[in-house]
């Protein structure tokens, strides 16, 4: 029983795991691009509120006929729910560094790219990192789902036990889920605190 748990909490993470990073490779670009470029910055964000609306489901089921079944659709599906929390997040945080401080440093005479890196970047960091916290945490409960289009994962085990009656695989599954989702959510949150303070 532990070696099958064992291994769908890691397929579990690779799933949640790759689909983040994704989602991070899109999110965090576009963020910026969506702060920096005001006619990107309403198409940029109406998509990213559409994205969080979706259903986590419904997004799995329209890529099936893209992408087939297995991991490829989960990641996918995944990373398209996680990237609109860390867009949101990154524009907001870039939006909200002060103008006195990008004074100072047009003052002092820095570049634009020393600015963005030395300034804007530290600052915003704080608020950019509570998307990605948001985005980890909804990721590993969504993978779940992931056992709809046959790519494993906890979502396995919790869906045997409901259709067989399997109380242990039921809860060991949930159970396994909502502690990697409260392991991560600690880990991140010591993480925004240390953030914080050197902002």
């Amino acid at each position: 029983m532990w070696s099958d748990l064992a291994a769908h909490a890691v397929t579990h993470v690779y799933l949640a795991g790759s689909a983040l990073l994704l989602a991070l490779v899109a999110g965090i670009p576009l963020g910026i691009a969506s702060a920096l470029l005001r006619p990107l910055r309403s198409p940029a964000l109406a998509l990213a509120g559409i994205g969080r609306t979706l259903p986590s489901l419904a997004v799995l089921m329209l890529l099936l006929p893209m992408l087939g079944v297995g991991s490829a659709p989960a990641i996918v599906a995944l990373a398209l729910l996680a990237a609109p929390p860390i867009l949101i997040a990154v524009d907001a945080g870039i939006r909200a560094v002060p103008a006195a401080a990008l004074d100072a440093a047009l003052g002092m005479g820095m570049r634009p790219s020393q600015t963005f890196g030395r300034v804007v970047v530290p600052l915003a960091l704080p608020v950019a990192f509570s998307g990605v916290r948001t985005a980890a945490t909804e990721t590993i409960a969504s993978a779940t789902l992931a056992t709809f289009v046959g790519a494993g994962g906890l979502g396995d085990l919790i869906v045997r036990g409901m259709q067989t009656g399997d109380t242990v695989a039921l809860i060991s599954g949930a159970a396994t889920v909502a502690l990697l989702a409260l392991a991560v959510e600690l880990a991140l949150g010591r993480a925004a605190v240390r953030i914080e303070a050197r902002a």
